[in-house]
């Protein structure tokens, strides 16, 4: 690929860029002109409403990883990946419906406050550095690493110098503006992504020759969401088992995703903000996955899949739009990355600066503390993207799943557990986070690196190995609480008032979304 789209580039493409730049800086300059309190950084002053909360969740959600993972699983498999998207939904609804109302009810700015309220302080600080570690690397340092993949393909600059110009760009936004400005970019950003993968989408139709050519020329199980239980990538056990222990920790207890909900100007916006991105993830198929399909039958001797996204821009797009290309690659890295750092300086500012190192702090101490975290962040993330590069051998997409499943039991347990039964004891909940945690990232550890499965052909899907250790480190936790001594002092019984119940809007919206993601199920399995 080399600097193949750069070669492709007129004058009104680099004007386009340009003017996509200015146009993000005003945006970002309006949202932050404000004096900054800690509530507006980090959650912008609460005044987030359902359209902002859902693009955003979906923009920190939609990392140009998976812009060239769908599309190259689309290549090579068809659409099982949607999956990944779709079956979201029950989680997104456990997020607005069960989470989202006790988090608000307990008024926490992070995750690891929410678990601290209920277990003490020793739990909020394992969570806390927990939560800073994973926003560094799955995140951050995954994040950025794919987004200098991407710089490097268009760009044909090397990759320390992608990587660094990223961050630069999407630590300026989070230093400055906050969590309010990148909400307000990332609308912005995700109007423009649909409107662009949407185009590339339909001329990639028109040259197939329509609708009905598309649907019959790939081959039959292109067009089928479960594969067989012997299908090697993707066997349909393993997504429905594996999958949920990642979605929960990610949509239900990730501080980069549930922060827009926290900022949310009331409960009922931040539950129909969470069924709104559930709605948008229904166009990752004609957005992302059917670009792979399309190039499957244009281009059917690609020599890598994961060229599929970029030979279909570079072939059909005409001059200008190729601009508006890059434009919204690197708008989506951005989203995720800002996204990424606001969380970052967000857990570390309130759960450890404010907490431990400075009990006495003003609201100005936290937030330069917060500014601060944001600058270590991008040099950190910097160091690791680097680092990430140097292993060979890998498909993106697959490991920031894999790197998700071995970083996710812990927290699906533990979360799952304080809401859903109330015997579970604080000794059980910081076992699981600390020695649990150990245990999960020591197999992923071996997984990944030491015994890696190409070579070493003992090992589950590595979903289902997600699953296992989630099923063994929840007997752990029911053992543990039921044997405790202590038990009776478990948890502070946190007094939420009443649990605010649905309103009928949420309720009719939710009810609406499940019928129609049934019946796109059904439909995408009748073959």
């Amino acid at each position: 690929m080399g600097n193949n789209l750069l070669g492709h580039l007129t004058a009104w493409d680099y004007a386009i860029v340009a003017a996509y730049v200015v146009i993000l800086a005003g945006i970002g300059y309006r949202a932050s002109a404000a004096k900054k309190t800690e509530e507006s950084l980090f959650l912008a002053n609460k005044s987030l409403g359902w359209a902002s909360i859902g693009f955003n969740m979906w923009g920190t959600n939609v990392g140009p990883s998976m812009l060239l993972a769908f599309a190259s699983i689309g290549y090579s498999t068809g659409i099982v990946a949607v999956n990944f998207e779709w079956y979201a939904f029950v989680f997104l609804f456990l997020l607005a419906v069960v989470f989202a109302p006790r988090y608000l009810a307990a008024n926490v700015s992070t995750m690891p406050g929410f678990m601290g309220r209920q277990y003490g302080d020793s739990t909020q600080n394992i969570l806390a550095w927990y939560a800073l570690i994973k926003i560094l690397i799955s995140w951050l340092s995954l994040g950025l690493f794919s987004g200098g993949l991407l710089v490097r393909q268009i760009l044909g600059i090397p990759m320390w110098q992608s990587v660094v110009v990223l961050v630069l760009f999407a630590g300026a936004f989070t230093f400055a503006g906050g969590l309010k400005a990148i909400a307000r970019v990332n609308v912005f950003q995700m109007l423009l992504l649909i409107g662009v993968s949407l185009t590339l989408t339909v001329i990639g139709v028109m040259k197939v020759g329509g609708l009905s050519e598309v649907f019959h020329r790939v081959p039959g199980h292109y067009w089928n969401l479960l594969q067989p239980a012997s299908d090697p990538k993707y066997p349909w056990y393993a997504i429905l088992l594996g999958y949920p222990v990642s979605a929960v920790a990610f949509f239900c207890t990730d501080q980069a995703m549930v922060q827009s909900v926290l900022g949310a100007r009331s409960l009922e916006q931040g539950q129909l903000g969470v069924n709104f991105i559930g709605w948008l993830k229904i166009l990752s198929l004609p957005l992302f996955i059917l670009t792979g399909v399309l190039c499957y039958l244009l281009f059917p001797d690609l020599k890598d899949p994961k060229e599929a996204y970029m030979t279909m821009v570079t072939s059909l797009f005409p001059a200008g739009m190729k601009g508006l290309v890059i434009v919204v690659l690197i708008a989506v890295l951005v989203g995720t990355i800002s996204s990424s750092l606001n969380a970052l300086s967000t857990v570390f500012a309130m759960d450890v600066y404010a907490r431990n190192i400075n009990p006495q702090a003003t609201d100005a101490d936290v937030v330069r503390v917060g500014r601060r975290t944001v600058l270590v962040g991008c040099a950190f993330a910097v160091l690791m993207a680097l680092a990430i590069d140097s292993v060979k051998g890998l498909n993106l997409f697959d490991v920031f799943q894999a790197v998700l499943g071995f970083i996710a039991p812990p927290l699906a347990v533990v979360f799952l557990l304080s809401v859903f039964w109330a015997r579970t004891t604080q000794r059980a909940v910081n076992g699981i986070l600390s020695w649990g945690s150990a245990f999960s990232l020591g197999v992923g550890v071996l997984y990944l690196w030491v015994l890696p499965p190409d070579t070493h052909p003992f090992w589950p899907h590595y979903l289902m190995l997600s699953f296992y250790i989630f099923a063994a480190l929840f007997g752990a936790a029911v053992l543990i609480s039921l044997t405790d001594p202590a038990g009776q002092a478990r948890r502070q019984a946190v007094d939420y008032g009443e649990l605010a119940r649905p309103t009928r809007r949420v309720q009719l919206l939710w009810a609406a979304l499940a019928v129609v993601m049934v019946g796109l199920y059904v439909v995408f399995n009748g073959h």
